[in-house]
């Protein structure tokens, strides 16, 4: 047959209304043939094949419509019931133009719920089922039943909590709030209130403005029913973001927002209908609760009573089978090696084993016996069994002598990992044969880090078949946590541990100080519990009587802050009691900290060696109780959706997420159909720019954004970005896409108040930046918990997927490189014009209003030089640093960071250590040279901001250390780690830490000239593209 395209992928990528020839078979063998459009939705579709099937035979033999439902063949070659009769041709994306029409079977808002969930998170039911695994079939059935528990809850909650989970306030620090309130209390904010406007003070509450709204109202209605203030909140105009509890209406962000120039601010008043279905009583639940737990009990009984001998009774050395690979392609001249390791976390627990060489060939014969070097009773419960395939070379080469004497030389060349943990999902130990299909190699041949999931690409990556031997004829668990505190021993009392608990560079010990900290282990806990850490790692975890001791310490451990235990995530601590008592302690955090750490909570779910862990359960459990949280979480999760290491997890937790959010699946399913058509129209932009000028593709994509499917799709959509938005009326005549290389989209709308802007990104990784905001965020917060208001900017931004995402347009802003631009006669001269940013700020800010901009520019630059400066961000040029009308500057685009410079013709091009240039001092002294004071305020507001932030270094580390999950290019080692750890100066004292920022303050000052150089550079280089 000659080579050719099947199926009708062209036809759904083609822009337009598209007529389509469509064949329909019918459940009566009638066949019928008409054209329908690529935009006509299943419903639609039904009804035209109702009307044509009037005139054919058997027509009175059909049922109602509402008894069938369609079935196709999609793009991935699998039948696929169309159950969501909303859904449009083109978003089905047939492979073939047939459709049939078959009876309904089973549950029909059940199929269409999972068929929604499936669209949704990218991953069909299907492939779950699929799997044909114990684990993910018990797993998803616990999850299912878990969340969908905490879904009744949350219909009966009363109204107050119900607000809760839906719209959660957004608070301010205290701390701020009472600077804030303290320097406000002699002004007023006037807001206006639906039925009044009137000027309340920054300390009042809610309450105290619906109660004069409410007066206002029977006053102007003259109505004789009193309402009740408590049965109201006050929603936000053009936003979904509400005002109500008992907090101070300066604690709420929006009205710290307000600025002098800006003081009226609307509220709608809006009252609350809920009917609360009770679809379970408390008494009910209680019972299913109570029967679970009963289950899981009898269940641990029936396990070890099978038991006739204990793990770890059994002496006998570990032991496993290699038998064969399967798929291996490597070069004839090589022999095969397979190398294994036993490792908890990151400790290896015994030698690793070699196994003999064998030839090349497709599917190489082992059949050895692999024998480690510890007993089966030593086996810690969380061991992981790690392979590396890989060639050995050989080369003989001459030496260099009279004699023709020749050397033997061996080359590794790695080929493929795979792990796998030593017990299985039930805490047994596991037997019989494993087929394992391998990941691509790492440069090191054991890849103890590396997941514990197969590789799904079966058919192209090659394999591995081992046995684990039956030791015992019955089945071995490893021992319940009631049988290891039986084995503890008494404890000892020590002298003082300060030197060993104070050293920060904890993951290296010598061998005196492993021996006196295991040995005062219970002076740890009393008086240093914040070591745990440095405890766990000198556990001996291949010795399992300290590892029974090591679990009944952690029972009776205190709770630690979430600062310190969230190090504990990290995968060099895999024992499932140290991680449960992290998740523990973490169950003490606001919804509002969660928040803050959630990006890495996520990460490290790619840590954990089950799918069943206390980590999942946490993150669906808050996840459900907060609907920002879940929103957010949502997206984490499907960003990484394409992983192949990790989308089976996030897949199943997305699939019980969803289960328990029924009624958040219309918004979500929205927001990704939004972005599926802003993909579409990125990837239009791209083909067009190669063929026709900026104009004519800037004309071409507003008419393709015009089209209904366009508009629909693209209007009245849930911010990705931020929840409590509306992102209304798409505005095509003010969208257009940007220089870079991926033509970013800049889509603009208008809400009924306001306009706001999107950028969407194809083709660029937005996580780097991500993490960056999500730590300047985390500053600015810390900062204002002191008192300290740096007018940071931290602006939204959202990985979706792939290399996609979204971010905040900031309004009302410009480049450095513009304003300079624009202010001088040319661009050799623009760089170094240092009246250009005071001028524009003159221009925008008129008479009084100048003060206030330029305090807003110099506490903002002391924000940002601080913020650089510990974080390591490079490639800090004029276009990549901005200013707003109001005088806030800000950084964007951290595509370099953690001492990761540019570097062009081996030279670095970041020769200081944060960006302070004379322009921006120009600013900061309002223009005067000798305003000295204004200057010594700004490097007292840097000093200031620096040390609160070194007293809080540890945070930013352990928070840096869990996103090496997230497999960033420039977060992958120790190395950068240790940046981190120099910048925050982490084991110095505060003024030793103090002492050299301020050396390296005065070297940005001083070596400006070369920030002016690069930034003119950048300029040309911009121009003559």
């Amino acid at each position: 047959m000659p080579p050719g395209v099947y199926g009708m992928q062209d036809v759904w990528e083609r822009e337009g209304w598209q007529q389509v020839n469509m064949e329909f078979l019918l459940p009566t063998g009638i066949y019928l043939n008409f054209t329908v459009t690529s935009s006509d939705t299943i419903s639609t579709i039904k009804k035209m094949v109702w009307k044509n099937a009037r005139n054919e035979p058997l027509f009175s033999a059909l049922s109602d419509p509402d008894a069938y439902v369609f079935t196709c063949i999609n793009m991935t070659a699998e039948r696929e019931e169309l159950e969501d009769e909303q859904r449009r041709m083109c978003d089905v994306r047939l492979f073939l133009p047939i459709l049939r029409l078959v009876a309904r079977e089973g549950d029909r808002v059940e199929k269409l719920i999972t068929t929604q969930i499936s669209l949704l998170i990218g991953k069909g039911h299907h492939e779950f089922d699929s799997q044909k695994n114990h684990e993910v079939n018990e797993f998803r059935t616990k999850m299912r039943t878990f969340c969908e528990e905490r879904a009744q809850v949350r219909q009966m909650l009363p109204w107050d909590q119900w607000m809760e989970y839906n719209f959660p306030c957004d608070l301010e620090p205290c701390s701020v709030v009472a600077q804030s309130g303290k320097s406000c209390s002699d002004k007023k904010i006037f807001v206006n209130v639906k039925f009044e406007g009137s000027e309340v003070s920054p300390q009042d509450l809610p309450m105290f403005l619906k109660q004069n709204a409410l007066r206002k109202k029977s006053t102007v209605f003259r109505s004789a029913k009193q309402e009740k203030p408590e049965d109201y909140a006050l929603q936000i105009n053009g936003r979904w973001e509400f005002i109500y509890g008992k907090y101070p209406l300066c604690q709420f962000k929006v009205s710290l927002k307000i600025t002098p120039s800006s003081r009226l601010h609307s509220y709608i008043f809006f009252k609350f209908h809920i009917k609360v279905s009770h679809f379970q009583t408390p008494g009910c639940m209680s019972f299913y609760i109570l029967s679970y737990c009963f289950a899981s009990f009898f269940f641990n009984i029936l396990h070890f009573a099978q038991n006739t001998s204990s793990l770890w009774s059994i002496h006998e050395p570990f032991y496993i089978y290699l038998l064969q690979g399967s798929r291996v392609n490597a070069d004839e001249g090589m022999k095969l090696v397979v190398q294994a390791g036993l490792f908890h976390g990151s400790e290896l627990l015994c030698k690793v084993v070699t196994s003999n060489e064998v030839s090349v060939c497709s599917e190489p014969v082992w059949d050895q016996k692999l024998v480690f070097d510890i007993s089966a009773s030593d086996l810690p419960r969380m061991s992981r069994l790690c392979i590396a395939l890989y060639g050995v070379i050989e080369k003989t080469k001459k030496k260099k002598s009279l004699s023709s004497c020749y050397t033997r030389i061996v080359f590794d060349c790695p080929l493929a990992w795979v792990n796998t943990m030593v017990f299985d999902y039930k805490d047994q130990l596991k037997t019989g044969e494993f087929s394992l299909s391998t990941w691509p190699s790492v440069p090191d041949l054991l890849n103890p880090m590396g997941t514990v999931e197969k590789n799904p690409n079966i058919d192209s990556t090659a394999g591995l078949l081992i046995r684990f031997p039956n030791i015992r004829p019955h089945p071995l668990y490893y021992p319940p946590i009631e049988k290891t505190l039986l084995l503890r021993n008494v404890f000892f009392q020590h002298l003082k541990l300060r030197e060993i608990v104070d050293n920060k560079n904890y993951t290296e010990f010598f061998e005196d100080e492993k021996e006196l900290l295991w040995k005062l282990r219970e002076v740890v806990r009393q008086r240093y519990p914040e070591s745990l850490p440095k405890l766990l790692l000198i556990t001996k975890w291949n010795k399992h009587e300290d590892v029974a001791q090591m679990v009944g310490l952690l029972r009776k451990w205190p709770e630690l802050p979430a600062i310190h235990a969230l190090e504990l995530l990290d995968y060099s601590f895999p024992d499932p009691h140290a991680r449960s008592f992290t998740i523990r302690c973490l169950r003490k955090l606001r919804d509002d900290e969660l928040f803050q750490y959630l990006l890495q909570l996520v990460q490290v779910l790619k840590y954990e060696s089950y799918l069943d862990c206390d980590l999942t359960c946490f993150l669906l459990e808050r996840a459900l109780a907060n609907k920002k949280i879940g929103h957010f979480l949502f997206w984490h999760l499907r960003s990484e959706m394409h992983v192949s290491s990790v989308s089976l997890r996030f897949g199943l937790i997305l699939e019980a997420f969803c289960r328990g959010s029924i009624f958040h699946l219309k918004n979500l399913m929205k927001q990704n159909e939004a972005l599926n058509k802003m993909k579409a129209l990125n990837d239009f932009v791209k083909s067009g720019s190669q063929k026709a000028t900026r104009i004519q593709t800037t004309e071409d994509m507003k008419v393709c954004i015009k089209q209904d499917t366009y508009m629909e799709a693209l209007s009245d959509v849930v911010s990705p970005l931020n929840p409590s938005i509306v992102l209304c009326e798409l505005c095509a005549d003010k969208c257009k896409f940007m220089d870079s290389k991926m033509k970013p989209l800049w889509l603009m709308y208008k809400n009924k108040y306001d306009t706001l802007g999107i950028i969407f990104k194809n083709g660029d990784d937005l996580r780097q930046d991500m993490l960056t905001l999500q730590m300047i965020q985390l500053m600015d917060v810390l900062w204002k918990t002191e008192g300290l208001d740096l007018r940071m900017l931290p602006y939204g931004c959202l990985s979706t997927g792939n290399k996609t995402g979204l971010i905040e347009v900031v309004k009302n802003s410009d480049t450095i490189a513009n304003i300079q631009r624009n202010n001088s006669n040319s661009a050799a001269t623009a760089a170094f014009n240092k009246d250009a940013l005071l001028n524009w700020l003159k221009s925008k800010n008129p008479g009084d209003k100048l003060d206030q901009a330029i305090e807003e520019f110099t506490l903002s630059c002391a924000g940002y030089c601080v913020a650089t400066y510990v974080l390591g961000i490079g490639d800090r040029h004029s276009d990549n640093i901005m200013i707003r009308e109001t005088g806030q500057l800000f950084h964007i685009d951290f595509g370099h960071f953690l001492g990761n410079f540019k570097s062009k013709f081996g030279i670095n091009r970041e020769r200081v250590p944060f960006i302070l240039t004379y322009d921006f001092v120009h600013v900061i002294q309002e223009g005067r040279t000798n305003n000295s004071e204004k200057f010594e305020r700004f490097r007292e507001c840097c000093e200031q901001a620096y040390k609160i932030l070194c007293r809080n270094g540890t945070l930013f580390v352990n928070l840096f250390a869990l996103m090496k999950a997230a497999g960033l290019p420039e977060l992958s080692s120790s190395k950068d780690i240790q940046y981190l750890m120099d910048s925050l100066a982490l084991g110095k004292s505060e003024e030793e830490a103090l002492k050299n920022f301020k050396v390296k303050f005065n070297e940005a000052l001083r070596e400006s000239w070369k920030t002016k150089v690069n930034w003119m550079m950048h300029t040309f280089a911009k121009d003559n593209r």
